[in-house]
């Protein structure tokens, strides 16, 4: 299916004139005062994992693959790759540790997730907004730091860090963005 360049989100399937398919990693519109806006995009070979970029006129249209986007809940990790398993039909399918990229640490037991799938094979994941973990390790706060314009850094239950502000300690549980890693509030139990 055509759509402009422009509607082109992260995680999107494009088909290119080579008849392959790329995962969408960003889509980035620049709009110059001279000039024709353009739309940047950075993309992923599925076949191979080669990372290329593009750059299109915003109005300029693009094959969009169609995929079926499914509800799946993720099991467990193995040497495989990621298990899941269909809302629907049960139907369990493992995901290749490249198709999850960067995300993969927020992956945890029971997630509801949405897996595209392109002729039946997992090609693009979408995690929820949101995660909960606990900060197992951090910096102590320093003196006379003001709490609106600074951020320490913290070691994540997931292994992951994150920029928090000053006055979160060890064993404190917060809300992380799936998509960039950043901190969001403290959670609410």
């Amino acid at each position: 299916m055509k759509v402009i360049a422009s509607s082109i989100r992260k995680g999107n399937i494009l088909e290119r004139d080579d008849g392959q398919l790329y995962v969408v990693l960003s889509a980035e519109s620049f709009h110059p005062g001279k000039g024709t806006p353009t739309t940047q995009i950075d993309m992923r070979r599925i076949s191979d994992g080669v990372k290329t970029t593009d750059r299109y006129k915003t109005t300029e249209q693009v094959e969009r693959a169609y995929v079926e986007d499914r509800d799946f809940t993720f099991l467990y990790k193995d040497g495989d790759g990621q298990h899941f398993m269909s809302v629907e039909d049960f139907e369990q399918v493992t995901v290749p540790d490249d198709v999850l990229g960067d995300q993969a640490v927020y992956l945890q037991e029971g997630m509801k997730v949405i897996l595209s799938l392109f002729n039946g094979i997992p090609v693009a994941i979408q995690l929820p907004a949101r995660v909960t973990l606990e900060v197992v390790e951090t910096e102590p706060v320093i003196k006379n730091q003001t709490a609106s314009s600074s951020f320490k850094p913290a070691k994540l239950s997931n292994g992951a860090r994150a920029l928090v502000p000053p006055h979160i300690q060890p064993g404190t549980r917060v809300v992380i963005l799936t998509e960039d890693g950043s901190y969001v509030e403290r959670a609410k139990d």
